[in-house]
């Protein structure tokens, strides 16, 4: 068995950069957005329903609500890892919780794009 001592720059550091990489990802759709919206100003339901149901904005979209869940998934696990300490199996219950959650919202976002 190989013991493992973490010690160093390198722990963690891949979630640091998702989380960098996924609020940047998140930034970038929100100035698209505020860019479509003050250009089109959509005033009525049609007008938001032509807007989302582009391809181009499906996507993004999509690539927001995909980058956001990564983003709060890593997030809450360190919550969860950091302040749940009493019981290991109370942690990976929450974990288990939180990954479900979020998985159904992915699901979730998936229909409310794609049955506009």
């Amino acid at each position: 068995m190989i013991n493992r001592i973490v010690v160093g720059a390198g722990y963690g550091l891949k979630d640091w950069i998702a989380q960098r990489a996924t609020a940047l990802v998140m930034a970038v759709y929100t100035l698209i957005l505020l860019v479509v919206l003050g250009a089109l100003a959509p005033s009525g339901y049609e007008a938001w329903r032509a807007i989302f149901s582009n391809g181009f904005m499906q996507f993004m979209t999509f690539l927001f609500f995909i980058s956001l869940f990564w983003h709060v998934w890593i997030g809450v696990r360190d919550i969860w890892m950091d302040y749940v300490t009493s019981s290991v199996a109370l942690r990976l219950v929450l974990q288990v919780f939180t990954i479900v959650w979020l998985v159904g919202c992915a699901g979730w976002a998936v229909q409310v794009l794609w049955r506009l």
